[in-house]
């Protein structure tokens, strides 16, 4: 932040991994919604709902940010809230067709993190297991890739709240930059 400058940068949300990662799991859960769920079922259009809302808070808040701590913060608290219905949606579907959960510490699990790990990861990463493996695999890789956006956005959210403390909000910056201008030698 110059010492002019009361607006902090802000908007680049495309370099979010939160972002990144929750794009993978709208792509994911438009296509298991498709190829899982029976046409007009309400679950539907709350899954891909949640998921759309857990990525697009990410972007909102982002490109806020810049003017409002507050609503980044409230935003991705938004966007991780979300995120937590969409899992509960994936795990009701698991436990009402009696299809096991992983365990984190499986090796499916471990797998499907690995894949993650790669620089800027896309849907295309996961696209051939989506398409081709059955629903309760599908379903517990969307449980996979959940909890790690949801980490993240627990991590992001710390640092927001740590950003804040420091910079404090617009409010405050404008005070200090105006007292800085009046307290300038006049030329």
């Amino acid at each position: 932040m110059s010492d002019e400058s009361f607006i902090l940068p802000h908007g680049n949300y495309t370099e979010l991994l939160s972002y990144q990662k929750a794009e993978i799991v709208y792509d994911l859960t438009f296509r298991f919604c498709r190829r899982f769920l029976t046409k007009g079922d309400r679950t539907i259009d709350q899954m891909v709902q949640a998921a759309r809302s857990g990525k697009q808070n990410i972007v909102e808040g982002s490109k806020a940010s810049g003017t409002s701590k507050e609503t980044e913060i409230k935003l991705t608290n938004v966007a991780r809230a979300s995120l937590e219905e969409l899992l509960m949606d994936y795990q009701d579907f698991l436990r009402v067709r009696d299809l096991p959960i992983w365990d984190k510490a499986s090796k499916e699990a471990l797998y499907v993190r690995r894949l993650g790990n790669k620089s800027h990861t896309t849907y295309e990463t996961y696209r051939t297991y989506v398409e081709t493996r059955p629903a309760g695999v599908v379903a517990n890789m969307a449980l996979c890739l959940i909890h790690q956006v949801n980490y993240l956005l627990d991590q992001q959210i710390r640092q927001l709240e740590k950003d804040f403390i420091k910079e404090g909000g617009i409010r405050e910056r404008m005070t200090r930059a105006r007292l800085k201008q009046r307290n300038r030698p006049h030329e």
